[in-house]
């Protein structure tokens, strides 16, 4: 897709979202969703968009917003809801239901112009059910813009974007079993260590649960930006974009931290600057990194503190690294403590950070002891490793490392 239409229409919409947060439903139809509609390449005034489709129901028929057809048939339908709005888990059962309704529409799209849910079916498996494949918002188009080939007319007719959803519906179907017998494949893993190299000096149950963690988180990440091809991510504006380096998107509603939502910070606990090597503390001292977009940062400022997050063993200091354009470990902090979402005593209500209230039960605040956080002189820039989800470092490679080679 031509970048430079992404840039414009990110821009006009952003400008309109400004001027009128509180646009009612008809207006954010046609002043954002049809214009996303024909940068992917749809005809509005063509019989290949039609508007106010009906959806036959057992109780009797309903309207879906847009379908996108390809001859006769609708392929997408897209439901939207007004800006001034928040996506709900009801408005997605409610596509779904629409889409279970059409034999041929495989793809549904539910936005508010601002934040973006796509669905499909899963052919494969679980009788076709509806799963979401992605979500994103308006600021991730301009970093990451190939998000879009995933619905473009042309990958839909094509067929790119089913194999795109079976890619996705594998991963998904991965993370479940992952996540629901993480005891057992911490025990395999670990007996699998011990059967190969014998008893070992550390907690290996933990070592590999952390494992087990990180895996899912890894998959959950790489799982937003799976359309996206090499070549779409080396056109991005950023610098080019490695296979060990796929940039983390603060999943809308379901990935570790706060959303990519960027909101003013309320207060900024940053106590200042501080030099790697002036840090206090044992060499030896436990150090957590955690990568985060810059919108993500507001959190961190505001609470001194960062969420929401799974932690797989206790740690002394948390380090950020910020994705995007500035891909460098770049703020520093002492834990004071770890708790849940509503101990946490946020500036903000825990859903003001994570849409659509998306903070499972086993998801923690780590809260910094007060005038800790620092932003650091020397940041630690990006080489070829890169933390993809929450990975443990010591201070002493932390003071000492040139690239974030040296630490992770």
């Amino acid at each position: 897709m031509d970048r430079d239409e992404i840039d414009e229409y990110v821009d006009r919409c952003r400008g309109l979202i400004e001027a009128s947060p509180q646009m009612d439903e008809e207006n954010t139809k046609v002043k954002l969703i049809q214009p996303f509609l024909e940068l992917l390449g749809w005809d509005l005034y063509s019989t290949e968009v039609a508007l106010e489709y009906n959806v036959p129901m057992a109780s009797g028929s309903t309207h879906v917003d847009y379908a996108l057809l390809v001859g006769d048939s609708p392929v997408v339908f897209v439901e939207a809801k007004p800006v001034r709005s928040t996506l709900s888990d009801d408005e997605v059962r409610q596509l779904r239901s629409y889409m279970r309704q059409e034999l041929d529409v495989d793809w549904g799209i539910l936005t508010n112009g601002k934040s973006f849910e796509v669905l499909t079916k899963d052919r494969r498996r679980n009788g076709g059910e509806e799963m979401s494949v992605l979500q994103f918002s308006l600021e991730d188009l301009n970093e990451r813009p190939g998000v879009l080939e995933l619905l473009t007319k042309e990958s839909i007719r094509s067929g790119k974007s089913a194999e795109i959803a079976e890619q996705v519906a594998e991963t998904n179907r991965t993370i479940r079993y992952l996540s629901e017998n993480e005891s057992t494949v911490t025990d395999s893993v670990a007996s699998a260590v011990t059967d190969e190299v014998g008893e070992l000096p550390i907690d290996l149950q933990a070592q590999s649960r952390e494992f087990v963690q990180g895996l899912v988180s890894l998959l959950r990440e790489q799982r937003q930006f799976v359309g996206e091809t090499e070549s779409e991510l080396a056109a991005a504006d950023s610098p080019p974009t490695t296979d060990d380096e796929i940039d983390v998107s603060g999943e809308t509603g379901s990935t570790d931290g706060p959303d990519n939502r960027r909101l003013e910070p309320i207060k900024n606990h940053i106590a200042g600057t501080i030099r790697r090597g002036d840090i206090d503390g044992d060499p030896d001292s436990t150090v957590a990194v955690f990568p985060t977009r810059e919108p993500g940062l507001s959190f961190l400022k505001e609470n001194e503190a960062w969420g929401f997050v799974r932690v797989g063993r206790e740690f002394d200091y948390v380090a950020m690294y910020v994705t995007g354009g500035v891909r460098q470990v770049k703020y520093i902090a002492e834990v004071e403590r770890v708790v849940s979402p509503e101990q946490a005593d946020l500036m903000r209500e825990p859903l003001e950070y994570k849409n659509r209230g998306a903070i499972a039960d086993d998801k923690k605040v780590i809260i910094f002891k007060p005038g800790s956080l620092y932003e650091l002189e020397d940041p630690v820039p990006y080489e070829t490793r890169y933390p993809q989800a929450l990975r443990y470092t010591t201070l002493g490679e932390l003071r000492t490392a040139e690239t974030t080679d040296d630490m992770l």
